[in-house]
């Protein structure tokens, strides 16, 4: 039990991070103000670091991880590129990613709660995640 949730728990950060990655690279291009352009390049290196952590905890069970789901990753490009096609502002980037974050953050805390029996550090990496989610959360209510 110990290990299926720890390989589950760590499956679930797996695709929280890619996820968070693959949206700061969706508008890093958009973003006009340097100073969020900062903040964000720093949560996503933040973000590689955790992974890679993510990776060589998966490696040791011989897991190769888990992707966001398809359908999710889809409904946020179209919001993104649509919410940028119609008001491409720095409010509107901080707006988006504080979604996401948040979304982020409730799914990671939804996930130690299913997952209890997990070792610590697949929870201490998941809560590693959600502070990340929610120092950016922080970072960005200036912008909005």
């Amino acid at each position: 039990m110990i290990e299926q949730d720890t390989i589950r728990l760590l499956r679930e950060c797996d695709a929280g991070v890619k996820m968070g990655v693959s949206s700061i690279t969706e508008v890093m291009d958009h973003v006009r103000d340097p100073g969020l352009k900062d903040r964000l390049c720093g949560c996503q290196r933040e973000h590689a670091l955790l992974q890679r952590d993510i990776q060589k905890q998966l490696n040791r069970f011989h897991d190769k991880g888990k992707d966001p789901n398809p359908l999710a990753e889809g409904m946020s490009w179209m919001k993104t590129n649509a919410e940028l096609l119609l008001k491409g502002s720095d409010q509107t980037i901080a707006s988006l990613m504080t979604d996401g974050c948040n979304m982020g953050i409730k799914s990671l805390n939804r996930y130690l709660n299913e997952y209890q029996a997990a070792d610590e550090h697949s929870k201490d990496v998941a809560k590693r995640l959600i502070h990340l989610e929610e120092k950016l959360t922080e970072d960005l209510r200036s912008y909005l």
